[in-house]
């Protein structure tokens, strides 16, 4: 199947094509148009013009942050975009992956072409052909406070272009001369400010941002339909979900969440079976849509917020193009992405808490109508020496736990840095770091829920206590799919290989969800 082709500075990037990209689903390229380029180049050649007629440029003839009053002389002035990738590479923790570094290319270069960078066209076209090339820069996860922008993660793409530090290749860590030679491209000799445009922007947190949105949106729309199955497997009062409560309190998102559980329970036609003996569920069944409901209804707005950081110029200084001023101000600052992302991990670890409370339910004969104590699939006389789902549910209470203890906001926590001159800091991108493990820790909750549903709902069926038949068809296949990779649990085994393939189906979206409505 072709790739899809991204053309990059004709128009605006969405989250979708960041993820694409990220995962070598659709080819990014530059516009060649002779408008696009003209842009480019003059900004080039006015910033070039500057500095060669003794003009005081932030960061091209002077230092940088608190050092901006210390002139830099001509002659060095070409060393100085070099020096400043150096004396970035600080970085530590862990190393992004593969996707994670592709992903801040792509939306490192949406920002690069707005023309507003100062920079050559030929920069523009080594970052675009080494992201063809699959080559991406190994950047440690630590050690960026979200302004002045990602300086230190930034200067691992830097370091790439100008053929220093170490990057992904083919499946490989390769250090980034070798692949150079391998490419036949010599590295880049950065030009004034060139060092400074590729750090001093947003484009580690919005990156992560948008890789967590689409990572939500999916884990959302798979707990609706989860939620469906445990009711199913609880026998569940249906009218929970009825159309008619929800206008009544009308947030779109929540209404179209209890929209897709009410159709995968066939509510509309369903007999109200069970109805008489319970009036009303638990509120982790009853008010599941008022829970996944806040995550449906925020991603529209965060949607707009992490598409409008990811196609603007998140530099300093700009280089306007039409008018040939050099304008100094504080696009660097990850505010809004920062709020995004505490504002996501705050809904995500919400829906974490859910699924830990709806697999409670399922373990507890208190509480579940009837299963088996621990869903234990074992035969009578093996029951005493089995202990089903037990210890699934104890973890999931842990990764439940661990994803609520990181939702504290991290933007609240600024530090005054660089000799008082980021003074107020965005920590944006441990926000979105943040919510990339709430996110990771969230999905392990789900399968760990998702496997307990599956063995729910064949307890019944072994039980003849429903039949498949009366199951929609979403619910059934999300169940085939499951048992793929999972079989009943009739005696105890090691689960952990089969959770580890369905986080892997999970992470890759390969799990279907028919009939869902966005």
């Amino acid at each position: 199947m072709p790739q899809r082709v991204i053309v990059v500075g004709e128009q605006p990037l969405t989250i979708e094509d960041i993820v694409a990209v990220a995962r070598g689903q659709a080819r990014l390229v530059l516009s060649q148009s002779p408008e696009f380029r003209e842009l480019i180049q003059k900004g080039a050649r006015l910033l070039d013009q500057k500095w060669k007629n003794g003009e005081v440029v932030y960061g091209v003839t002077t230092g940088v942050g608190e050092s901006c009053l210390r002139r830099i002389p001509a002659e060095l002035v070409p060393q100085f975009s070099r020096n400043l990738s150096r004396f970035h590479g600080c970085g530590l923790g862990r190393i992004f992956d593969r996707e994670t570094s592709t992903a801040i290319l792509a939306v490192r270069l949406a920002s690069l072409v707005r023309g507003f960078s100062g920079i050559r066209f030929e920069l523009l076209e080594r970052l675009a052909r080494l992201i063809e090339a699959g080559v991406a820069p190994l950047i440690p996860e630590e050690g960026s406070v979200g302004a002045s922008g990602d300086l230190t993660p930034l200067s691992y793409v830097a370091a790439m272009l100008i053929g220093e530090r170490d990057v992904y290749f083919e499946g490989d860590i390769v250090g980034t001369a070798k692949v150079h030679e391998i490419l036949d491209l010599e590295p880049l000799e950065l030009f004034p400010k060139e060092g400074l445009a590729l750090m001093n922007g947003t484009s580690v947190m919005t990156a992560l941002a948008a890789l967590a949105y689409d990572r939500a949106e999916y884990l959302m729309n798979l707990s609706a339909r989860l939620t469906a199955m445990i009711s199913e497997a609880l026998f569940g009062n249906k009218a929970h979900f009825d159309r008619r409560i929800f206008e009544q309190k009308p947030h779109p998102g929540q209404l179209r969440i209890a929209d897709n559980i009410a159709a995968d329970l066939g509510y509309a036609t369903a007999y109200r079976r069970h109805q008489d003996s319970r009036i009303q569920d638990t509120y982790a069944i009853r008010c599941a849509p008022h829970i996944l409901g806040v995550l449906a209804d925020a991603l529209p707005w965060m949607r707009t917020q992490i598409e409008t950081e990811l196609n603007s110029a998140n530099d300093n200084p700009l280089v306007d193009p039409y008018t040939g001023e050099v304008l100094h101000g504080g696009n660097f600052y990850g505010g809004h992405i920062a709020f995004v992302a505490d504002a996501m991990k705050n809904a995500v670890a919400n829906i974490a808490d859910l699924l830990d409370r709806q697999f409670a339910l399922l373990v507890n004969i208190r509480r579940n109508h009837g299963l088996p104590l621990n869903l234990s699939g074992a035969t009578e006389d093996q029951m005493p020496v089995n202990h089903g789902f037990k210890a699934l549910q104890i973890g999931c209470s842990a990764w439940a736990a661990e994803a609520l203890k990181l939702t504290m906001p991290a933007s609240v926590f600024s530090r005054s840095t660089e000799s008082h001159n980021q003074d107020k800091v965005s920590m944006g991108t441990i926000s979105a770091r943040d919510a990339i493990r709430v996110l990771e820790l969230t999905e392990q909750v789900f399968v760990g829920t998702l496997l307990a549903a599956c063995q729910s709902l064949e307890l019944r069926a072994k039980r003849g206590e429903l039949s498949w038949m009366d199951l929609t068809p979403g619910i059934r296949s999300l169940h085939e799919q499951v048992r793929r990779l999972s079989p009943f649990v009739s005696e105890d085994r090691p689960l952990e290989p089969e959770l580890r393939a369905l986080l892997h189906a999970v992470r890759n979206q390969d799990l279907q969800l028919d009939g869902i409505t966005a």
